[in-house]
């Protein structure tokens, strides 16, 4: 007896849902395709994140390649070669 009251009572989430549904069932075609395709616009574009990371990788490779140079040209100056005396 308590199992069939609790089946026919709808919770208010469901009710939210179904209520929801009809709303956008509503919704002509054109809103719901522009909707669409907005998200799809949204889900595939570059973020500033991304762009962000791709920058700094090439600044780290930069930054990596003065360094190896740097490093490598300042030790074969030649030792033998003295500053001048006053």
């Amino acid at each position: 007896m308590g199992k069939k009251d609790a089946s026919t009572i709808k919770l208010p989430v469901d009710q939210y849902r179904k209520q929801i549904g009809k709303q956008d069932y509503k919704k002509t075609k054109p809103i719901l395709r522009a909707t669409k395709l907005k998200a799809e616009a949204k889900k595939t574009a570059i973020g500033i994140k991304e762009v962000g990371l791709v920058l700094a990788a090439i600044l780290a490779l930069l930054l990596a390649f003065y360094a190896f140079f740097y490093l490598r040209l300042s030790a074969d100056a030649d030792p033998d070669l003295e500053p001048d005396e006053d």
